[in-house]
C-alpha cells in the first residue's frame, strides 16, 4: 500500500487518479476511521491506567505453602525458627504461573475465588515467555509465540472479570540482551499483546517487568516498556527477585515514569532488606534480609505498592548451595528473616 497513490517513475498522477472532490471525500473518511481509532485507544489507555484494585481491597495471603507447612513442622523443636518462618507465611506473596502448570487456567480460577471470598487482590506472576531466562538457571517458556499467547489467554480466562495484578514477565525485557534483533522486537510484540488480552476484561492491572537499575538504563528500558505496550497497561514492576535498595529502585522508577507518560509501579520488596550483595552475586547471595512488608500504603504517588513478587525462601537456582530454581529452601529463608529488622 506504500506506493499505491505514490507519484510514477515518470513523475504524474496515475491515470486512475482520483478527482478533487473524490480525493476530498476519501481524505475525510481517512481521517474520520484513523480519529474513531486513536479515540478507541486514547479510551483504553485511559481505563488501563485508572485500575488499580491495589487501591480498594487489601493483598491476598495464601493460607498454605511452604513457609507454613514449615512453620508448622518446626513448631516443637525449633518454637523460635517456626515464628520467624511463620511471620514470612503470613504476608501477601505473588503466584507464579509457567509452564509447570499443567492447567494454568484452573489455577489461576481457584486462587481468583479464593481471593474473591475474602474481599482480598491476589497477585499473578506470568512467567512463560519462550526463551526464558536465556537458557539459565529458570530456563524454559511457551514454545513460540502462538503457545504463548494461547497460554495468557487461560490466565486471562482464569482471571475473568477480576480484580487481580498481574506483573508480566519478570527479566523478560531486561535481560533480552542475549536474544537477536529479530527475537527481541518479537518479544516485545508477544508482551504487547498479552497486555491487550490480560486487560480486556476491565478489572486487572498489569505491571510489565522492568528489572531492576542496576541492569539496564532508564531510557533504553522506557523505550523497551513503551514497545512492550506500557501505554495500555497500569504500568511497570522492579526489583523483581532482586534485592536494590527500595530508594535507589524508588528513583529508577520514577526517571522511567517519566519517560512513560506517567506509568506507575510496584516494587518487590522481599529480599531488599539489606540492599544489594556487596560482589554483585544476584543467585541466592548470602547475608541479605527481608525487606519491607507487602503494603499499598508507600507514600508516593507513583508506587502503586510494596509487593513480595519473589517467595522468600524460594531458591534462585543451584548455585550458593541452593537446590533448584523455585524449590523452597527453608535455611535460606530462616537467615532472610533473622536478618530483617521487622520481624517478631
Amino acid at each position: 500500500m506504500a506506493g499505491a497513490l505514490a507519484l510514477t517513475a515518470a513523475g504524474a498522477l496515475p491515470a486512475t487518479a482520483a478527482t478533487p472532490v473524490e480525493a476530498n471525500a476519501r481524505e475525510t473518511g481517512a481521517l474520520t476511521r484513523g480519529a474513531a481509532v486513536l479515540t478507541a485507544r486514547s479510551s483504553r489507555v485511559t481505563a488501563a491506567r485508572r485500575v488499580n484494585p491495589l487501591r480498594d481491597q487489601p493483598l491476598y495471603v495464601e493460607p498454605g505453602g511452604s513457609a507454613s507447612t514449615q512453620a508448622k513442622s518446626w513448631t516443637g523443636a525449633r518454637p523460635a525458627d517456626a515464628a520467624l518462618i511463620r511471620w514470612i507465611a503470613q504476608q501477601p506473596q505473588g503466584l507464579w504461573l509457567g509452564d509447570w502448570h499443567t492447567d494454568v487456567r484452573a489455577v489461576v480460577a481457584r486462587r481468583m475465588r479464593a481471593a474473591r471470598a475474602n474481599g482480598t487482590v491476589p497477585v499473578l506472576v506470568a512467567y512463560n515467555i519462550p526463551d526464558r531466562d536465556c537458557g539459565q538457571h529458570s530456563h524454559g517458556g511457551a514454545s513460540d509465540p502462538a503457545a504463548y499467547l494461547r497460554w495468557i489467554d487461560k490466565v486471562a480466562r482464569g482471571i475473568g472479570a477480576g480484580p487481580a495484578t498481574v506483573v508480566l514477565e519478570p527479566d523478560a525485557l531486561a535481560g533480552m540482551g542475549c536474544l537477536p534483533r529479530s527475537a527481541r522486537l518479537e518479544r516485545t510484540r508477544m508482551m504487547s499483546a498479552a497486555v491487550d488480552r490480560l486487560t480486556a476484561a476491565g478489572g486487572t492491572a498489569v505491571y510489565i517487568d522492568a528489572g531492576n537499575p542496576g541492569w539496564v538504563p532508564a531510557p533504553l528500558m522506557a523505550k523497551r516498556l513503551r514497545a512492550a505496550g506500557v501505554a495500555r497497561s497500569r504500568g511497570f514492576s522492579l526489583n523483581v527477585s532482586g534485592f536494590e535498595t527500595t530508594e535507589r529502585v524508588a528513583a529508577y522508577g520514577r526517571a522511567i515514569s517519566r519517560r512513560t507518560a506517567g506509568a506507575h509501579f510496584v516494587i518487590d520488596t522481599s529480599r531488599n532488606g539489606n540492599g544489594p550483595h556487596e560482589r554483585g552475586e544476584w543467585c541466592n547471595p548470602p547475608g541479605r534480609a527481608l525487606g519491607a512488608a507487602p503494603s499499598t500504603e508507600t507514600g508516593d504517588p507513583l508506587i502503586d505498592a510494596y509487593l513480595w513478587v519473589k517467595r522468600p525462601g524460594e531458591s534462585d537456582g543451584t548455585c550458593n548451595g541452593g537446590p533448584e530454581a523455585g524449590t523452597w529452601w527453608p535455611e535460606y529463608a530462616l537467615d532472610l528473616a533473622r536478618r530483617a529488622s521487622a520481624t517478631p
